[in-house]
């Protein structure tokens, strides 16, 4: 997977592997059914392929400050580059509102190339269509049609429900190979000349767009690559930010740990907040905070583990008859979890309130309200087991790190009362309750031979899910400082650190979870252990592919991406050790 760069518009988002082949992409958005889906079934997922005739090797970068990709193939009859891009929706005019853009520009010497579109309809359960509309060909399926425009780059032929072409490009010359799409809604067939210029405005309205950002410490080009990651999964018609851009893919190869990651989970809420104020992107904050109030209040009192791109929540999990990314299967669309009890996302979800509420020093009437109400809720269910952060398949127990965020969901509702922006009737009861939560912690969930919390209580098994309990200000210091300690010790292996140990309900393994590793380098920050965090930081950074990606986890015996991708979580763990590292050391210098 570390061969795959991702490209997207606001709406929906590619995979494009290094040798130049769009290998995943759902239309006419990012939870979508996928047309192209080769990376999970190389010979019934459909895909579009472009790439030199003769012998090649790739060069590639994104155009800097941008998602617009650039793979330069170098072969021994000369050179090409292809410029990549889901183009920008200009709304003032008659464009394809979902456009694949594919340029190529003659470098050196004279390149033959081929090229193929293989679309797959609906997972490809439907059947395609070929036609041609004005000589240009066309496939269609049920509601949805795309359409391939080439100039320069060889007479589209189409065969079976393939459309193909060949040309040589020397020099000094440039192709171009459109793919507007329509659902629902007029198929609108593009000039060359505008392809260009969407194509060159896409690139700047990228540039514009990361030249505001305000990020200026350290790992500043992993970072800036993390946030240009982020925005990628910002769904633009909600606000709502998915976890991942992809399904299925393994966690393992081989194994059944494969899941559909292209919804919203209110997990990651705190850390998307902070990083869209960190880094000065009011209009993302404010359009995710408002999207997470409206989505939770459709299941209020109720909080739902995860919620649909447009604030649904029916999300019912299915396998498709696909083999999965190098036979790892089962393959699957929607997600169960959504059925789960996750105590942890009250927690998660009052402390994106509360963080909002600082930085805007108001909260709405009604949402204050429903804050009030959330915490009342806690007082009553927090004693409850539940299927933690982890969304393991086993028996519900009672996780620390899901008590540690009810008592994060109390202590900050407390506070906003104290700030007088929520109702303060029930404080007495949320301080009282908080109380009760620490006691259960520190006397159940801290187990003195392993001088460390643990992952649930009356057991000895690790979770480094529990640094986000420190990272969000739970706990007593001296514990945490030997958690941290116990947790380096007993999950980490070089840069890579384990989610827990214990079972989970599920057969096989995973590989190391991105996210607990970047935790740790901040808790060791956080901690005044800030050469030990540096150094972490510093492999991390290194782990990420040739073009700044992170998937969900590492396998760390070969250094292979494992699981979704690009994986929001990895990069929003990222952007929060380096803002934490930097200003720690900034404080040390002072």
């Amino acid at each position: 997977m570390r061969e795959y760069a991702v490209i997207g518009d606001g709406r929906t988002a590619a995979l494009v592997a290094r040798d130049g082949s769009v290998d995943w992409l759902g239309l006419p958005d990012l939870d979508s059914p996928a047309v192209f889906g080769a990376v999970l079934d190389a010979s019934g997922g459909g895909r579009f392929r472009l790439e030199p005739v003769v012998p090649y090797r790739t060069e590639r970068r994104y155009l800097p400050g941008t998602n617009v990709l650039e793979t330069t193939f170098l072969t021994r009859t000369g050179s090409v580059r292809v410029t990549d891009a889901l183009t920008l929706h200009d709304d003032t005019a008659l464009t394809p509102r979902r456009e694949l853009l594919r340029r190529i520009d003659g470098l050196s010497g004279s390149v033959p190339l081929r090229w193929s579109v293989e679309p797959r309809f609906g997972y490809g359960t439907q059947r395609t269509r070929l036609v041609r509309r004005a000589g240009v060909p066309v496939a269609a399926a049920g509601s949805g049609a795309l359409a391939v425009c080439a100039w320069d780059a060889g007479e589209p032929a189409c065969h079976g429900d393939v459309i193909s072409g060949r040309f040589e490009l020397p020099r000094g010359r440039r192709a171009m190979i459109a793919m507007p799409f329509a659902d629902q809604e007029p198929l609108v067939l593009p000039a060359r000349s505008e392809c260009e210029a969407r194509l060159d405005g896409t690139s700047a309205a990228w540039r514009s767009w990361a030249e505001d950002r305000l990020y200026t410490g350290r790992w500043h080009q992993a970072v800036m690559r993390s946030l240009l990651a982020l925005k990628l999964l910002v769904h633009a018609p909600s606000g709502a930010v998915a976890a991942a851009a992809t399904t299925s893919l393994p966690e393992e190869i081989g194994g059944e740990r494969n899941w559909d990651y292209r919804f919203s989970w209110v997990r990651d809420s705190a850390f998307t907040l902070a990083a869209f104020l960190r880094l000065g992107c009011p209009a993302e904050a404010h359009a995710y905070f408002w999207w997470l109030m409206h989505a939770s209040q459709l299941t209020h009192p109720d909080l739902s583990v995860l919620y649909r791109l447009d604030g649904g929540r029916r999300t019912p999990e299915r396998t498709l008859p696909w083999e999965g990314y190098r036979g790892s299967g089962p393959v699957r669309v929607g997600n169960a979890a959504v059925g789960q009890v996750q105590l942890d996302t009250y927690g998660e979800l009052v402390q994106t309130a509360w963080l909002y509420a600082r930085a805007t020093g108001r909260l709405d009437a009604d949402v204050a309200r429903r804050l009030a109400e959330l915490a009342d809720l806690v007082c009553t269910r927090w004693q409850r087991p539940d299927s933690g952060i982890w969304e393991v398949r086993s028996p519900p127990r009672h996780f620390t790190q899901s008590k540690m965020m009810c008592w994060v969901a109390l202590d900050r509702v407390a506070d906003l009362a104290r700030r007088g922006l929520v109702p303060d009737r029930h404080v007495h009861r949320w301080h009282a309750a908080r109380d009760e939560i620490t006691a259960f912690v520190e006397t159940r969930c801290f187990s003195s031979a392993r001088d460390s919390y643990v992952r649930a209580a009356d057991g000895e098994d690790l979770d480094a899910a529990v640094l986000l309990g420190h990272l969000y200000g739970y706990g007593d210091e001296r514990r945490m400082r030997s958690t941290i300690t116990t947790l380096a010790r007993h999950l980490r292996h070089g840069p890579y650190v384990d989610r827990y140990s214990g079972e989970d309900g599920l057969a096989g393994g995973e590989g190391a979870f991105l996210a607990c590793s970047f935790w740790l380098a901040e808790s060791l920050a956080r901690t005044g252990r800030l050469p030990q965090a540096t150094e972490l930081m510093d492999e991390l950074v290194g782990l990420a592919n040739d073009v700044g990606l992170y998937s969900e986890e590492i396998d760390p015996a070969t250094g292979d991406f494992l699981g979704n991708l690009p994986q929001g979580l990895s990069h929003l763990a990222l952007i929060s050790a380096a803002c934490a590292i930097t200003a720690a050391g900034e404080d040390a210098s002072r």
